[in-house]
């Protein structure tokens, strides 16, 4: 165990820190089992980085997978990476070694990323969504809808809409007073965390941030649940029991990518504006499983039920099994 664990001991009451600096205490209460909690965080972010590259370096150097589908897959890949490196090294200096000083600057620029990149998975998640719905109501106009010039300002409206949608959230902190302190009870910057220290007239934060993740998430579930109603209502009008399994069955990852997304997200969002009675520990337990378990589950899910990038990830690597040995010849 590295022997400045534990050693920074930051009380919510603390005073004592700069008034330009954070402190993130990690989780309140689960401090004895810092060192137990950083091996399946250390899993989960090896998974993250080596699964969503291993998509990308999959899907792009294969022509046959440049399909809307995966392309949609590599833009999910590509913020499932970025998302991760915003919170895990940070979650695992504060299990490791009590690492939880953090410039205001710092803390509002992870914010921004972590709820941004979020948002702009969902984003993406939205347009995989109508993707399925294109090709399973609309197949004979699959190839003429979705054009690579849509596909493209599908990825900019995700970056757009993100990034605008929190771009409000630093100015609208930056203008509180911190009178409880700068220990932020939490293992990242999380917008309501930082909130709940200030004093004076919060509701404006609180409004803003309750308003953007409605029109993220609720939007967003409402027209993917729309989309697979239309696909269910499609799916049961075909005759052959075969050609329903078929349909179905092409949507099997999306649907598993979905509830892994949204699931915890949900457990969060409600856990943390209407579960008082929940236990401060739970509670960033389920934000951090909100953000962990996604990156690192959505290639595994798409590698296992996508039989195009199984069987290419398993050519990947009976090719660079074969020159291992012949290198060892």
């Amino acid at each position: 165990m590295p022997s400045s664990l534990h050693q920074t001991n930051v009380s919510p009451n603390h005073t004592g820190l700069d008034s330009s600096v954070f402190f993130l205490l990690g989780i309140p209460g689960l401090e004895q089992f810092y060192l137990w909690l950083s091996f399946p965080v250390c899993c989960l972010g090896t998974v993250t980085v080596v699964g969503n590259i291993t998509i990308l370096v999959i899907v792009i150097s294969e022509p046959a997978l440049h399909k809307p589908v995966y392309l949609f897959l590599c833009m999910l890949s590509t913020i499932d990476l970025a998302a991760s490196l915003s919170t895990v090294p940070k979650l695992l200096a504060i299990f490791w070694y009590g690492a939880g000083h953090i410039s205001t600057s710092a803390c509002l620029t992870q914010m921004f990323f972590i709820h941004a990149f979020c948002m702009m998975e969902s984003t993406v998640l939205l347009a995989m969504a109508f993707d399925r719905y294109v090709a399973i109501c609309h197949p004979l106009r699959y190839t003429t809808v979705l054009t690579d010039t849509l596909i493209a300002r599908f990825g900019v409206a995700a970056m757009v809409r993100g990034a605008l949608l929190m771009l409000p959230c630093p100015f609208l902190i930056g203008r509180l007073n911190f009178c409880q302190g700068h220990v932020i009870p939490h293992t990242y910057c999380e917008h309501m965390a930082v909130v709940k220290l200030a004093c004076g007239d919060t509701k404006p934060n609180r409004v803003y941030g309750l308003t953007a993740a409605l029109l993220v998430i609720g939007v967003d579930l409402f027209c993917i649940g729309l989309s697979y109603a239309l696909i269910v209502h499609a799916v049961f009008r075909l005759s052959s029991h075969e050609a329903r399994t078929k349909a179905l069955g092409t949507c099997g990852s999306h649907v598993c990518v979905i509830l892994i997304s949204y699931t915890p997200a949900l457990f969060s969002f409600f856990t943390h504006r209407f579960g008082h009675h929940v236990p401060l520990h739970i509670h960033i337990l389920l934000a951090n499983v909100y953000l962990l378990f996604p990156p690192a589950l959505n290639p595994m899910v798409y590698g296992v039920k996508t039989k195009e990038i199984r069987v290419k990830v398993i050519r990947v690597f009976q090719r660079s099994q074969g020159s291992g040995v012949k290198a060892s010849e």
